[in-house]
């Protein structure tokens, strides 16, 4: 029987998300990609500006107008803010830090040894539903989970004799999908609240103060469902169509060239070999280390007078501490990595340090030229406001159609779903969308609390599947180790499957919050008539 009769057949589902592939895969390369958007954004900004375009945001007192890229005030912006959008373009600052310290980990083989100690005898059947439980909660590291989730999830699956790219996939969908949710309180939490109370103050009446923990039950609720449902998908989904559709399960390692002296990076095949006594001691060296670190900063965050305090002496709603969040992921690879490398023998010399972490950001080259032109287009979206005038025309649109009650909480959800495939930032779209919908559902009887709630169930699915996010890119570079000719159209279609039913577990669980009456969390109940 040839090879081809022993295909499994390609399902309606496989076929629909290979078009979509092909369909997506037909745009232009990344990076002309939104240079293209960039100038689209650039002449429409320009059109709505001459046309004395503005929008009146509510809680200030003037209207904001919208920029034009190509008056004399949007030229000086672009020819002076050129290199300070591309270096401050924020994921390339997360990105490139945390990648140092995870390549360190890695190039030294003590990622590869972790997994390999730790999943070797792991039940193949639980991972999917681990790591959507890991994915989902994942938001307590902030946007670094979009880097460090995906590629240690597929050295597990690999190290499982699972497809890696379903790991990979599925790290990243979990993790963006489930971002506003976690069975933990996290800066997130204090971010939003402190947003909405903000908004609610200005009112006669602002309904009960929100905390961090106002969402907690219905957090813990939607984390727990939606980590089975990213495992469901996961496992019966995206792992069966990967194998159905031949999708290489082996990195396309390229040739690191004549110019590398230090260590060579341990080989992937590695993962399936018994741990060698010398990297058992590495590891409780790297462990120690890490413990040790650990105690460290503990020490350093809970001395009175801490640096890492606010000013009140605490750490809520925001911190020196909470925005060090990328500092401690990468001391937290590069430390107990560096400790291991010396003990394997990997690193030999102090030299070997800069070589390592060199040919780490050597792998995310594609990467930084991207965040040249994604920096621009960002920069630029925000300066005209044509985000801000997206928001609020959607608010008053729904405004204006009288939607109340549980339909108007239906088209919340999906203004917010729909703007979040413009607006990626979470805080920078509640800011915007708190200060309309909050007095308006304070009007209809809701609280604050439980507006914030429904805000969260549009703000994450669609992330996923959207170009302008720009992790997006950089979990494109990770499959394109696997797939050297993917494009943005294979992302998106491995992303699809995950969109709608994550989509529908947020609506379900608000529902029944919402039709049995039930608290968002302690003290935060749905009507302020309750």
């Amino acid at each position: 029987m040839s090879k081809a009769m022993q295909q499994p057949e390609q399902t309606r589902l496989d076929r629909t998300l290979n078009w979509i592939e092909r369909a997506g895969n037909r745009l232009p390369e990344p990076f002309i990609l939104f240079a293209l958007l960039t100038l689209l954004v650039g002449v429409i900004a320009t059109v709505m500006a001459a046309f004395n375009v503005s929008v009146l945001i509510p809680g200030e007192d003037e209207a904001t107008p919208i920029r034009g890229a190509f008056s004399g005030e949007g030229v000086r912006f672009l020819f002076t803010g050129l290199a300070k959008n591309f270096i401050e373009f924020p994921p390339l600052q997360t990105v490139v830090t945390i990648m140092l310290g995870v390549g360190m980990a890695e190039r030294t083989g003590m990622l590869a040894a972790v997994i390999r100690l730790a999943f070797r005898k792991a039940p193949r059947w639980l991972l999917p539903y681990a790591l959507g439980f890991i994915g989902v909660t994942g938001s307590i590291m902030a946007d670094s989970a979009f880097i460090i989730i995906p590629p240690l999830a597929a050295m597990v699956f690999k190290a499982a004799g699972r497809h890696p790219v379903a790991g990979l996939i599925g790290g990243f969908a979990a993790a963006g999908a489930g971002y506003s949710t976690s069975v933990l309180v996290t800066s997130l939490d204090a971010l939003f609240a402190g947003i909405s109370n903000s908004v609610a103050a200005t009112l006669p009446d602002p309904g009960t103060t929100v905390t961090p923990v106002s969402n907690y039950f219905f957090n813990v609720v939607a984390a727990i469902l939606l980590s089975l449902t990213a495992g469901f998908i996961i496992a019966k989904v995206v792992e069966p169509s990967l194998e159905r559709n031949n999708f290489p399960r082996d990195e396309v390692l390229e040739d690191v060239g004549g110019d590398f002296t230090g260590p060579a990076k341990p080989e992937h095949n590695a993962l399936s070999v018994e741990l060698e006594p010398k990297e058992r001691r590495a590891l409780r060296v790297a462990g120690l280390t890490l413990l040790g670190l650990i105690a460290a900063i503990m020490v350093l965050v809970l001395v009175p007078g801490s640096p890492l305090r606010n000013d009140e002496g605490g750490f809520l709603p925001k911190s020196p501490l909470l925005d060090s969040v990328t500092t401690l992921v990468f001391l937290a690879f590069f430390v107990p990595g560096l400790a291991y490398g010396i003990a394997v023998g990997v690193v030999a010399k102090a030299a070997d340090v800069p070589v390592l972490m060199g040919k780490a950001l050597k792998d995310l080259s594609g990467f930084i030229v991207l965040a040249f032109m994604l920096g621009q287009f960002i920069a630029l979206f925000s300066w005209t406001n044509i985000g801000a005038w997206l928001a609020v025309t959607g608010a008053n649109f729904l405004q204006d159609i009288g939607l109340t009650g549980y339909p108007a909480l239906l088209g919340f959800i999906i203004l917010a779903s729909l703007l979040n495939l413009f607006i990626i930032s979470g805080s920078s779209l509640w800011t915007l969308m708190a200060s309309v919908f909050v007095p308006m559902f304070l009007l209809l009887g809701f609280e604050p609390g439980f507006t914030q709630a429904a805000f969260r169930v549009g703000d994450s699915a669609t992330q996923v599947m959207t170009p302008l996010n720009p992790y997006m890119i950089v979990l494109l570079t990770f499959v394109r180790r696997y797939q050297p000719d993917a494009g943005l159209g294979t992302v998106i279609a491995k992303m699809v499957p995950f969109v709608v039913p994550f989509w529908t577990m947020w609506a379900v669980i608000l529902s029944v919050f919402y039709f049995a009456d039930l608290p968002m969390g302690p003290g935060m109940d749905i009507h302020i008539d309750r």
